[in-house]
C-alpha cells in the first residue's frame, strides 16, 4: 500500500531565506506648475478641521502641481556588499529608490544598470555583511515541482506564497531573450523582482510577470530563470549595460506543414524569412528559405531558441550554423554582430488596385501581376499581388495586399513570376495536397502553409 504524503512545510525555507529578500519602493517626481486654488472652507466652517488635513494650503493660495508617483516591488541580495537583483520595470523612471530590509533598516539604492529586454536590474546599497540567497540551477527544475515566492505583494513585506512549476521554457510575445518558468504561485503587484525558490532554498528565478485579465493573480505567473538573470547582472556590474549577439535575420516557427514543404523529416528549427542586407547572416551566405537547425552545435527545437542562443554569444565570435537548404544539410561559419540600441521600425503594407470580377485560383486566391510602378516602388522584379482571399486560404493568415514571392513543396522552391505560371504550378498538385508560400508583407517576409488545396 502506497504511503500517503502530506503537503510540504515551507516554514524553515521562509525563515532561512526571508532575510535576504528586500522591499523596494521608488519615487518618480512628475513636474508641473503651481496653480491658484482657494481653500474651499474658512475657519468658521465645521468642515474646516476635517478637510485641512487632506487639502494642503500654501502661501498665496497656490497649490503646487508637482506630485510624486510611488510604486513598490521586491528584490533579493546576491552579494554581502550590497548588490541586489530586481526587475527593470520596478525601477524604470525612478528618481529615488529605497531598499528596506527585514530588520527595518532602509537604504537609498543606486541603480547600477537595467536591461529592459530581459527585465533585469542591478541595484547597490552602501552596506556590508548582508544575508545573501543561494543560487540554484533552473535546468534541474521539473514540471510539477514545488516552488516558493517571497516578496511584497501590495506592500505586504516578506509574504510567502507557494505553488508548482507549470511549464518551462515559455516564450511570451515581444520577449525574445527569456525562456520563462511558468508557475501557479500567487504573484501580485509588489511581488515583481522577488525570488522564486526551489525546495532546497535555492533561487531559481525572478518573478517578473503574470497573465491576468483583471490586473490580479489568475494562476499563471512567469519567472526569469536565475542563470539568465545572473549573466545579465554580471554584464551590468562590469559595464552598466548589456551586449548581445546578433545574426541579422527574421525567423518564424517551422510547423508540420512547412516542414513537409521543405522536405524536413520533422518540424524543428527556425526558418529564415528574410536576411538583413549587409548583416552578419548575409555576409556568411545565409539565405531566405534556409532552416537553421543548430547553432554552435546546439539543436534549435523551437524558433524561440535561436534568438536566445545568438544573444548570449559575444559579438565578434565566429559561430557555426547548421542549415537545411533545398533538401540538404550544410554548415556555414558566421561572425556574430551586436544588437544595436532599441529602435522602432515602421513598415507600411503595399496594396495594389483591386481587380473586378476576377476568379479565384485553386487556393482561393485572387492574384494579379505587379505593375511596373509597383515593382519599382517595392524594388522587386517579380511576384503576384493578392487581391482577395477566399475558400481554403481564408482560414490562413494570408491577407489582401500580400505579395507571393515563391511556392515551396517537398523541398523545392519555385519563384512565382506570372499568374499563368502560378496556376500551372498549382495544377500539378493533387487535391488535398499541402503547400507553402513565401509572402512579402510590407518590409517583412513570412512563410504561410496551406493545408489541403481544392480541386480544379
Amino acid at each position: 500500500m502506497a504511503q500517503t504524503r502530506g503537503l510540504p512545510d515551507f516554514s524553515e525555507l521562509a525563515e532561512r531565506q526571508g532575510p535576504a529578500v528586500v522591499n523596494i519602493s521608488t519615487t518618480h517626481v512628475v513636474r508641473g506648475q503651481a496653480q491658484m486654488m482657494p481653500f474651499p472652507f474658512d475657519e468658521s466652517d465645521p468642515a474646516f478641521e476635517f478637510f485641512k488635513r487632506f487639502i494642503p494650503r500654501h502661501p498665496g493660495g497656490a497649490v503646487p502641481r508637482d506630485f510624486e508617483n510611488k510604486s513598490l516591488g521586491s528584490g533579493f541580495i546576491v552579494s554581502g556588499d550590497g548588490y541586489i537583483l530586481t526587475n527593470a520595470h520596478v525601477v524604470d523612471g525612478a528618481d529615488e529608490v529605497t531598499v528596506r530590509l527585514t530588520d527595518k533598516r532602509e537604504f537609498k539604492a543606486k541603480t547600477i544598470g537595467a536591461d529592459k529586454r530581459t527585465d533585469v536590474a542591478l541595484l547597490k546599497i552602501d552596506a556590508t555583511d548582508l544575508p545573501v540567497v543561494k543560487l540554484g540551477d533552473p535546468a534541474q527544475l521539473k514540471v510539477g515541482e514545488w516552488v516558493v515566492a517571497i516578496g511584497s505583494p501590495f506592500g505586504f513585506e516578506n509574504s510567502v506564497t507557494a505553488g508548482i512549476v507549470s511549464a518551462k521554457g515559455r516564450s511570451l510575445p515581444q520577449e525574445n531573450y527569456v525562456p520563462f518558468i511558468q508557475t501557479d504561485v500567487a504573484i501580485n503587484p509588489g511581488n515583481s523582482g522577488g525570488p522564486l525558490f526551489n525546495m532546497r532554498g535555492e533561487v531559481v528565478g525572478i518573478n517578473s510577470q503574470i497573465y491576468s485579465r483583471s490586473g490580479g493573480y489568475m494562476g499563471v505567473s512567469f519567472a526569469i530563470p536565475i542563470d539568465v538573470a545572473m549573466e545579465i547582472q554580471g554584464q551590468l556590474r562590469a559595464s552598466g549595460k548589456v551586449s548581445r549577439g546578433r545574426l541579422g535575420v527574421v525567423i518564424q516557427e517551422v510547423n508540420k506543414e512547412l516542414a513537409e514543404s521543405l522536405g524536413l523529416g520533422k518540424a524543428m528549427g527556425a526558418v529564415v524569412n528574410s536576411v538583413e542586407k549587409g548583416g552578419p547572416a548575409d555576409k556568411a551566405g545565409i539565405e531566405a528559405g534556409d532552416v537553421i537547425l543548430r547553432f554552435d552545435g546546439k539543436a534549435i527545437n523551437n524558433s524561440a531558441d535561436l534568438p536566445r542562443m545568438v544573444a548570449s554569444t559575444r559579438p565578434g565570435t565566429r559561430s557555426v550554423v547548421q542549415l537545411w537548404r533545398k533538401g540538404a544539410s550544410r554548415e556555414i561559419g558566421v561572425v556574430i554582430g551586436e544588437v544595436p540600441d532599441d529602435k522602432l521600425a515602421s513598415a507600411k503594407p503595399q496594396r495594389g488596385n483591386r481587380s473586378v470580377e476576377q476568379p479565384a485560383n485553386r487556393l482561393g486566391l485572387v492574384v494579379s501581376e505587379l505593375t511596373a510602378d509597383q515593382k519599382r516602388e517595392l524594388k522587386m522584379t517579380s511576384g503576384l499581388l493578392i487581391e482577395d482571399v477566399r475558400g481554403t486560404s481564408a482560414r490562413t493568415d494570408l491577407r489582401p495586399g500580400d505579395i507571393i514571392i515563391a511556392l515551396i513543396s517537398k523541398g523545392a522552391t519555385t519563384e512565382v513570376r506570372t499568374v499563368e505560371q502560378f496556376n500551372k504550378l498549382l495544377s500539378r498538385f493533387d487535391k488535398g495536397s499541402n503547400i507553402t508560400l513565401l509572402i512579402r508583407r510590407g518590409e517583412m517576409q513570412t512563410f504561410i502553409s496551406i493545408k489541403g488545396i481544392n480541386g480544379n
